[in-house]
């Protein structure tokens, strides 16, 4: 028999509903529910009276490093559903006006750089990318879908074969939370 020793808690706030299913965690709060699994053999995450207990079964270098990975992405998602993560992008162009709109999931940018094609970045799950002006904004409460989908906008403005001193063309990070 595994003897397991608990190493961190994470205190749950009132109002933060949590269960546990199998290796799925489910929270919601007040902006939504997020889901994610944690699968390890030598960690696991326990419910235990308004606080999430995490412990291992062999003490090495590895699992102390998942454990304190395990209790970031816990208290991201408690923020999450609290509070959300919003990141705000600027649009920069010197000569040819960019066109930015919201299609469905993508976003998508007209005239970049005088291009014909519209270029596209896939919106990650339930973000939701609204546009005002010269800034276009990201928001929704799983930090690491709204990260990607500011990665993918930054990353479809990418210029090739140009020097990026002189070519500043493009949509860019200035913010977040």
């Amino acid at each position: 028999m595994t003897s397991w020793k608990e190493m961190e808690k994470v205190k749950i706030p009132s109002g933060i509903k949590v269960s546990q299913n199998g290796f799925e965690f489910t929270i919601g709060g007040p902006k939504g529910e997020v889901k994610r699994k944690f699968t390890n053999n030598y960690v696991k995450v326990d419910l235990k009276e308004g606080e999430a207990s995490i412990s291992i079964s062999k003490e090495n270098q590895y699992s102390k490093a998942i454990v304190g990975t395990w209790k970031s992405l816990i208290q991201s998602m408690i923020h999450g559903v609290q509070a959300g993560y919003q990141y705000e992008m600027k649009i920069d162009y010197t000569h040819f006006p960019m066109r930015v709109s919201v299609r469905g999931d993508k976003v998508v940018i007209e005239n970049f750089l005088g291009e014909r094609a519209p270029r596209s970045a896939k919106v990650v799950g339930h973000c939701s990318v609204s546009v005002k002006g010269d800034r276009v904004f990201v928001t929704g409460i799983d930090r690491y879908e709204v990260g990607e989908t500011a990665a993918n906008i930054e990353r479809a403005t990418k210029i090739k074969g140009f020097d990026l001193r002189v070519f500043q063309d493009g949509i860019y990070l200035i913010g977040g939370n």
